[in-house]
């Protein structure tokens, strides 16, 4: 995501570093479609059944990286504490993720790149985090 659209923003981002700020809602929304196609993947494979915990934890960690792709988004009287929150939880979910799916890597190519999508999104939930 470029800062064109923050830096366009009519008021003060508050001091928060702009250019990790883009590239965590970037981060966030590309982590978001690819659990969501991992998960779609998953129940594709012949063994779906030993991938379930694999699914549930796709469709858990796209949710939260949504829900913290449009909270970073909106600035308009954000609050340090509930964006501490939102991040923290996602880097959370996406470490847990990224941990299911390195698992299943071996086998399935969607679990290793959704594992790699992960992890990037969890170290730019905690850049951003580290500048708070």
């Amino acid at each position: 995501m470029h800062t064109e659209m923050l830096e366009a923003h009519p008021k003060d981002l508050g001091g928060i570093d702009k250019d990790k700020l883009a590239d965590c809602i970037a981060a966030c929304f590309e982590c978001a479609q690819v659990c969501t196609a991992c998960a779609d993947a998953c129940l594709s494979e012949d063994m779906v059944a030993d991938l379930t915990t694999c699914i549930r934890t796709d469709l858990d960690c796209a949710d939260l990286c949504v829900a913290t792709g449009n909270a970073l988004s909106r600035r308009t009287g954000s609050d340090a504490r509930l964006t501490r929150a939102f991040l923290e939880a996602c880097a959370t979910v996406c470490k847990a993720c990224g941990d299911e799916c390195a698992q299943h890597a071996q086998m399935h190519e969607h679990c290793r790149i959704c594992a790699e999508a992960c992890r990037r999104c969890e170290e730019a939930c905690r850049a951003l985090i580290a500048t708070l």
